[in-house]
């Protein structure tokens, strides 16, 4: 049995539904990604200040949403690389958002909150993905059993 691919978890409804969640969270993640950087246009032309930091993850959001979401479709083909990458990312991505955000003097208050609220559905799919269906449609590979170690061979001398 290969287990980089599993063989069909779109066969399992419960996973597919799962997955298919997944896929539309990771989407509203992009949607609220794209929103926050419209919100930083707005801001900037209304002449607020804008820093640089504002401008560079409002413009990355997006597209990690976006990178978030091809992975996702190929989980949803079976891929289990895929389904592990996106269960590390829907945990690593917002732990970094918001603890960035948290640093004092990164960004206006207004803008962590706005962070926050686009990373909210992407914390949906870290638990989406340590859910009992897809848990069950990306078992986890056996450990292959450690070689006993040889014993050393007596030193000539």
């Amino acid at each position: 049995m290969d287990f980089q691919t599993n063989t069909r978890p779109a066969e399992n409804p419960a996973a597919r539904r799962a997955l298919e969640s997944a896929r539309s969270s990771v989407r509203l993640y992009g949607v609220l990604g794209a929103a926050a950087l419209v919100a930083v246009v707005v801001v900037a032309a209304t002449g607020h200040t804008v820093n640089t930091f504002m401008w560079v993850r409002a413009a990355l959001l997006p597209v990690i949403a976006y990178v978030i979401l091809r992975i996702t479709a190929s989980a949803a083909q079976g891929s289990r690389r895929a389904f592990e990458r996106v269960s590390t990312l829907a945990v690593i991505v917002p732990v970094a958002i918001i603890g960035v955000d948290l640093i004092p003097g990164v960004c206006p208050p207004w803008y962590a909150v706005v962070q926050t609220l686009c990373v909210l559905p992407v914390i949906r799919v870290a638990f989406l993905t340590r859910g009992a269906a897809l848990k069950a449609a990306f078992p986890k590979s056996p450990k292959s059993p450690k070689s006993p170690k040889s014993p050393k061979a007596p030193e000539a001398g």
